[in-house]
């Protein structure tokens, strides 16, 4: 993850805007300007760790946002080497320590723990998810199903938690699923269209929830298949029957898949099961700042 992309700055700058965090009443009235602190961001549950370089950039964007000294001054995130996106540590571990003005600490406080917390819940809950199928052949896929504006850090703390991005917008992949399939004359139609539409290198998948469906799509040349609101036995003849074939068809399942049935559905050979929940029903990991005062 590149945290000084364009992208991502748009996104850390609107929460800082969204906050007010360079007119924090609050702040300017009770601490002294020229008061330093050191800010420690604790774990306070076991958690997978994602975000930790958007702290440092956070403060750089604070600092362009507001001319006053006490945005300017110097400051430092440091980690222990062990501590890194990706890692899983236990409750009462420090990520982080910060050591800044105390007003820009207390200001920019909220939005770095609010995205630290997220993209954390999200990367400890799809490590859930890929230890529970660790073993088989199956990999976790995220799916579209994020917050507006949110959608690259949200896909990079899947890769943090040991998941698989699918792909990441509209424009990036040919996915055609029932809508698409009802609009447009069922499955042989808009297939036959995709297929000589398409541009160089991009692979068509169609999206089957029944065994005839599945057969219209191997028939018509689907590339990709995805077998949606499937239960587990019927995966497992769908992936059988594609297995026929005289060509490799990854496989995809989807749709009421959880944490209790997951292993079920990657036991039936599938390449990838793609979990919604990931990104729209993660909770939350519980992080937060202790802050105090440096000497002087």
């Amino acid at each position: 993850m590149e945290w000084k992309s364009h992208r991502i700055d748009v996104i850390l700058e609107q929460a800082l805007q969204e906050d007010k965090a360079t007119g924090d009443a609050t702040t300017n009235m009770t601490i002294d300007a020229g008061l330093r602190a050191a800010g420690s961001i604790i774990a306070r549950e076991e958690l997978v760790v994602s975000g930790l370089g958007s702290i440092p950039r956070f403060f750089e964007i604070y600092a362009r946002l507001d001319p006053r000294p006490q945005a300017q001054t110097r400051f430092e995130v440091v980690s222990h080497p062990e501590i890194f996106d990706g890692v899983r540590v236990h409750a009462g571990q420090v990520l982080a320590v910060i050591r800044h003005n105390a007003r820009a600490l207390l200001s920019c406080e909220r939005v770095v723990l609010n995205l630290l917390q997220h993209l954390s819940g999200i990367a400890t809950l799809t490590r859930k998810f890929a230890d529970a199928i660790q073993g088989t052949h199956a990999r976790v896929l995220d799916t579209r199903k994020t917050v507006p504006g949110m959608r690259a850090l949200e896909k990079y703390a899947v890769l943090c938690g040991g998941g698989t991005n699918h792909r990441i917008d509209l424009a990036s992949g040919i996915l055609i699923k029932n809508n698409h399939i009802s609009l447009g004359g069922g499955i042989p139609a808009v297939l036959e269209r995709a297929l000589k539409a398409r541009k160089p290198g991009q692979r068509v998948q169609v999206e089957a929830r029944t065994a005839q469906e599945l057969e219209e799509a191997l028939a018509g040349g689907a590339e990709a298949i995805l077998l949606d609101n499937m239960t587990p036995v019927h995966v497992k003849q769908s992936v059988e029957r594609i297995k026929k074939e005289n060509r490799w068809i990854p496989t995809e399942a989807s749709g009421g898949i959880v944490l209790e049935n997951i292993r079920a559905y990657a036991e039936t050979g599938v390449d990838f099961i793609s979990v919604g929940a990931l990104t729209h029903s993660a909770r939350a990991a519980d992080i937060s700042m202790s802050i105090d005062a440096e000497p002087s």
